[in-house]
Protein backbone atom coordinates (compact mmCIF):
# COMPACT_ATOMS: atom_id res chain seq x y z
CA UNK A 1 0.00 0.00 0.00
CA UNK A 2 2.79 2.43 0.90
CA UNK A 3 4.40 1.85 -2.45
CA UNK A 4 1.21 2.67 -4.39
CA UNK A 5 0.79 5.90 -2.58
CA UNK A 6 4.33 6.91 -3.30
CA UNK A 7 3.86 6.40 -7.03
CA UNK A 8 1.02 8.94 -7.22
CA UNK A 9 2.00 12.33 -8.54
CA UNK A 10 1.14 14.85 -5.92
CA UNK A 11 0.78 17.57 -8.56
CA UNK A 12 -1.64 15.65 -10.73
CA UNK A 13 -5.16 17.15 -10.79
CA UNK A 14 -7.76 15.35 -8.89
CA UNK A 15 -10.47 13.86 -11.20
CA UNK A 16 -13.96 14.70 -10.17
CA UNK A 17 -16.80 12.21 -10.35
CA UNK A 18 -18.87 14.74 -12.21
CA UNK A 19 -16.40 15.05 -15.08
CA UNK A 20 -17.85 14.06 -18.50
CA UNK A 21 -15.78 12.72 -21.30
CA UNK A 22 -15.90 14.90 -24.39
CA UNK A 23 -17.09 12.20 -26.77
CA UNK A 24 -19.99 11.36 -24.51
CA UNK A 25 -21.26 14.88 -24.05
CA UNK A 26 -24.84 15.43 -25.18
CA UNK A 27 -25.53 18.68 -26.89
CA UNK A 28 -28.94 20.20 -26.47
CA UNK A 29 -29.47 20.52 -30.24
CA UNK A 30 -28.86 16.85 -30.78
CA UNK A 31 -31.47 15.33 -28.53
CA UNK A 32 -32.05 11.71 -29.28
CA UNK A 33 -35.38 10.89 -30.82
CA UNK A 34 -36.50 7.86 -28.86
CA UNK A 35 -38.94 6.85 -31.58
CA UNK A 36 -35.99 6.22 -33.90
CA UNK A 37 -33.62 4.66 -31.42
CA UNK A 38 -34.31 1.11 -32.49
CA UNK A 39 -33.53 1.58 -36.20
CA UNK A 40 -31.33 3.51 -38.51
CA UNK A 41 -31.89 7.14 -39.06
CA UNK A 42 -34.73 7.74 -41.51
CA UNK A 43 -34.85 10.56 -43.96
CA UNK A 44 -38.25 11.88 -44.95
CA UNK A 45 -39.01 11.45 -48.65
CA UNK A 46 -40.69 14.18 -50.65
CA UNK A 47 -44.40 13.62 -51.13
CA UNK A 48 -45.12 11.79 -54.42
CA UNK A 49 -47.35 13.72 -56.72
CA UNK A 50 -49.39 11.65 -59.15
CA UNK A 51 -49.08 12.80 -62.71
CA UNK A 52 -52.07 14.16 -64.52
CA UNK A 53 -54.41 11.45 -65.81
CA UNK A 54 -53.39 10.25 -69.24
CA UNK A 55 -55.77 10.37 -72.19
CA UNK A 56 -54.94 6.75 -73.08
CA UNK A 57 -57.75 5.18 -70.99
CA UNK A 58 -60.26 7.46 -72.72
CA UNK A 59 -59.03 6.40 -76.14
CA UNK A 60 -59.08 2.76 -75.09
CA UNK A 61 -62.68 3.11 -73.93
CA UNK A 62 -63.62 4.88 -77.17
CA UNK A 63 -61.96 2.17 -79.26
CA UNK A 64 -63.81 -0.51 -77.28
CA UNK A 65 -67.15 1.22 -77.82
CA UNK A 66 -66.49 1.68 -81.55
CA UNK A 67 -65.39 -1.95 -81.88
CA UNK A 68 -68.54 -3.11 -80.10
CA UNK A 69 -70.72 -1.01 -82.40
CA UNK A 70 -68.93 -2.39 -85.46
CA UNK A 71 -69.37 -5.95 -84.25
CA UNK A 72 -73.09 -5.39 -83.70
CA UNK A 73 -73.39 -3.73 -87.11
CA UNK A 74 -71.57 -6.61 -88.81
CA UNK A 75 -73.78 -9.15 -87.09
CA UNK A 76 -76.90 -7.24 -88.11
CA UNK A 77 -75.66 -6.90 -91.70
CA UNK A 78 -74.82 -10.59 -91.83
CA UNK A 79 -78.24 -11.53 -90.48
CA UNK A 80 -79.92 -9.22 -93.01
CA UNK A 81 -77.90 -10.67 -95.91
CA UNK A 82 -78.69 -14.18 -94.75
CA UNK A 83 -82.38 -13.29 -94.52
CA UNK A 84 -82.35 -11.69 -97.98
CA UNK A 85 -80.53 -14.66 -99.41
CA UNK A 86 -83.00 -17.07 -97.87
CA UNK A 87 -85.92 -14.94 -99.03
CA UNK A 88 -84.54 -14.82 -102.57
CA UNK A 89 -84.07 -18.59 -102.51
CA UNK A 90 -87.65 -19.03 -101.27
CA UNK A 91 -88.98 -16.76 -104.01
CA UNK A 92 -87.02 -18.64 -106.66
CA UNK A 93 -88.30 -21.94 -105.34
CA UNK A 94 -91.87 -20.63 -105.39
CA UNK A 95 -91.50 -19.31 -108.96
CA UNK A 96 -90.17 -22.67 -110.01
CA UNK A 97 -93.23 -24.35 -108.50
CA UNK A 98 -95.54 -22.05 -110.50
CA UNK A 99 -93.60 -22.74 -113.67
CA UNK A 100 -93.72 -26.49 -113.14
CA UNK A 101 -97.48 -26.29 -112.56
CA UNK A 102 -97.91 -24.42 -115.85
CA UNK A 103 -95.84 -26.99 -117.72
CA UNK A 104 -97.78 -29.86 -116.17
CA UNK A 105 -101.05 -28.24 -117.24
CA UNK A 106 -99.83 -28.09 -120.82
CA UNK A 107 -98.68 -31.72 -120.69
CA UNK A 108 -102.09 -32.76 -119.34
CA UNK A 109 -103.82 -30.81 -122.08
CA UNK A 110 -101.70 -32.20 -124.92
CA UNK A 111 -101.34 -35.81 -123.74
CA UNK A 112 -104.62 -37.69 -124.28
CA UNK A 113 -105.25 -41.21 -125.54
CA UNK A 114 -108.48 -42.80 -126.63
CA UNK A 115 -107.91 -45.76 -124.32
CA UNK A 116 -107.40 -43.55 -121.24
CA UNK A 117 -109.50 -40.52 -122.20
CA UNK A 118 -111.67 -40.60 -119.04
CA UNK A 119 -108.67 -40.62 -116.70
CA UNK A 120 -106.80 -38.05 -118.83
CA UNK A 121 -109.69 -35.57 -118.73
CA UNK A 122 -110.21 -36.15 -115.02
CA UNK A 123 -106.54 -35.41 -114.34
CA UNK A 124 -106.82 -32.22 -116.37
CA UNK A 125 -109.90 -31.09 -114.41
CA UNK A 126 -108.27 -31.79 -111.04
CA UNK A 127 -105.62 -29.19 -111.85
CA UNK A 128 -108.06 -26.58 -113.15
CA UNK A 129 -109.92 -23.66 -111.57
CA UNK A 130 -111.61 -20.44 -112.60
CA UNK A 131 -112.23 -19.82 -116.31
CA UNK A 132 -110.24 -22.83 -117.44
CA UNK A 133 -112.31 -25.21 -115.34
CA UNK A 134 -115.54 -23.52 -116.46
CA UNK A 135 -114.69 -24.23 -120.11
CA UNK A 136 -114.65 -27.99 -119.46
CA UNK A 137 -117.32 -28.42 -116.81
CA UNK A 138 -120.32 -30.22 -118.25
CA UNK A 139 -118.43 -31.07 -121.44
CA UNK A 140 -116.18 -33.81 -120.18
CA UNK A 141 -118.43 -36.58 -121.49
CA UNK A 142 -118.79 -35.32 -125.09
CA UNK A 143 -115.08 -34.54 -125.28
CA UNK A 144 -114.18 -38.08 -124.21
CA UNK A 145 -116.61 -39.54 -126.79
CA UNK A 146 -115.02 -37.53 -129.63
CA UNK A 147 -111.54 -38.63 -128.64
CA UNK A 148 -112.59 -42.26 -128.42
CA UNK A 149 -114.55 -42.28 -131.69
CA UNK A 150 -111.73 -40.62 -133.64
CA UNK A 151 -109.10 -42.79 -132.03
CA UNK A 152 -107.07 -39.70 -131.15
CA UNK A 153 -103.72 -40.07 -129.50
CA UNK A 154 -101.65 -37.03 -128.59
CA UNK A 155 -98.32 -37.07 -126.78
CA UNK A 156 -97.10 -33.65 -125.64
CA UNK A 157 -93.75 -32.28 -124.58
CA UNK A 158 -92.60 -28.89 -123.32
CA UNK A 159 -90.02 -27.20 -125.51
CA UNK A 160 -89.54 -24.03 -123.52
CA UNK A 161 -91.17 -22.22 -120.62
CA UNK A 162 -90.75 -19.07 -118.60
CA UNK A 163 -92.64 -16.83 -116.21
CA UNK A 164 -94.17 -13.77 -117.88
CA UNK A 165 -95.95 -11.88 -115.09
CA UNK A 166 -96.64 -12.18 -111.37
CA UNK A 167 -99.77 -10.78 -109.75
CA UNK A 168 -100.30 -11.66 -106.11
CA UNK A 169 -101.19 -15.33 -105.80
CA UNK A 170 -101.27 -15.79 -109.60
CA UNK A 171 -98.45 -16.14 -112.09
CA UNK A 172 -98.70 -16.23 -115.89
CA UNK A 173 -96.17 -18.33 -117.80
CA UNK A 174 -95.50 -18.74 -121.49
CA UNK A 175 -95.07 -22.36 -122.54
CA UNK A 176 -93.97 -23.57 -125.96
CA UNK A 177 -94.99 -27.19 -126.54
CA UNK A 178 -95.19 -29.80 -129.22
CA UNK A 179 -97.75 -32.59 -129.50
CA UNK A 180 -97.36 -35.65 -131.66
CA UNK A 181 -100.94 -36.28 -132.92
CA UNK A 182 -102.37 -39.36 -134.59
CA UNK A 183 -105.91 -40.67 -135.17
CA UNK A 184 -107.74 -43.47 -136.89
CA UNK A 185 -107.26 -41.88 -140.33
CA UNK A 186 -103.67 -40.82 -139.72
CA UNK A 187 -101.76 -43.50 -137.89
CA UNK A 188 -98.39 -41.81 -138.43
CA UNK A 189 -97.96 -39.16 -135.67
CA UNK A 190 -97.63 -35.60 -136.93
CA UNK A 191 -96.19 -32.72 -134.88
CA UNK A 192 -98.37 -29.86 -133.74
CA UNK A 193 -96.65 -26.86 -132.13
CA UNK A 194 -98.42 -24.61 -129.61
CA UNK A 195 -97.64 -21.49 -127.66
CA UNK A 196 -99.77 -21.16 -124.55
CA UNK A 197 -100.11 -18.60 -121.81
CA UNK A 198 -100.99 -20.45 -118.63
CA UNK A 199 -102.10 -18.61 -115.51
CA UNK A 200 -101.51 -20.51 -112.28
CA UNK A 201 -103.11 -19.36 -109.02
CA UNK A 202 -102.52 -20.45 -105.46
CA UNK A 203 -105.81 -21.59 -103.93
CA UNK A 204 -105.41 -22.70 -100.32
CA UNK A 205 -101.95 -24.07 -101.00
CA UNK A 206 -102.84 -25.74 -104.31
CA UNK A 207 -101.41 -24.39 -107.57
CA UNK A 208 -104.22 -24.61 -110.15
CA UNK A 209 -104.58 -23.44 -113.75
CA UNK A 210 -107.15 -20.65 -113.87
CA UNK A 211 -106.70 -19.71 -117.53
CA UNK A 212 -105.10 -21.23 -120.64
CA UNK A 213 -104.78 -19.07 -123.78
CA UNK A 214 -103.32 -19.84 -127.17
CA UNK A 215 -100.71 -17.28 -128.17
CA UNK A 216 -99.93 -16.73 -131.88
Amino acid sequence: MADDEEKKDPEAPVESDSAIEPDRAVEPDRAVDLTKADGPERHSEPERVDPAPSASPRWAKLVTVVASVLVVALIAAGAWLLFERQSAADRNDRREEYLQAAQQTVLNLTSIRAETADADVKRLMEGATGDFKAEFEGREGPFVEVVQQAGVTTTGEVLEAGIQTEDGPCTASLVASRAMVSNADQTEPAPRDFRLRVTICDEEGRLLASKVEFVP
